[in-house]
């Protein structure tokens, strides 16, 4: 398909390109073809350089320490099913159920 565009410039259709780099990200739009991305979009982003992977892209919360503690827990098939069962979420889902235990529970509190 051919370029419909004379190829001419004047000077009404010339990008203002001052205006444009003082723009900031609230003052441009997204549409469908330009969304907005979430921190989660780059989670596991390959970083290239010529080609080659140098590295990946790690997203992490706003505090410096994780809120959470990572272990190793054994739990029978039938908890881990229904949990599961409960889609995407589940394992934070479990930590608000043993939160609210521990609630009930205060003798088990340190």
């Amino acid at each position: 398909m051919k370029n419909e565009s004379s190829g001419k410039t004047t000077l009404a259709n010339r990008t203002d390109w001052a205006r444009a780099r003082a723009m900031t990200d609230a003052d441009i739009l997204h549409d469908e073809d330009s969304p907005a991305t979430r921190p989660e979009d780059w989670e596991g982003a390959a970083l290239k350089l010529g080609g080659v992977v140098i590295g990946r892209a790690r997203v992490r919360g706003p505090g410096k320490r994780p809120k959470k503690e990572q272990v190793a827990i054994r739990f029978s098939p039938e908890v881990l099913t229904a949990f599961r069962a409960t889609g995407r979420g589940w394992q934070t889902r479990m930590n608000a159920a043993l939160q609210e235990w521990l609630e009930a529970h205060p003798e088990m509190r340190s």
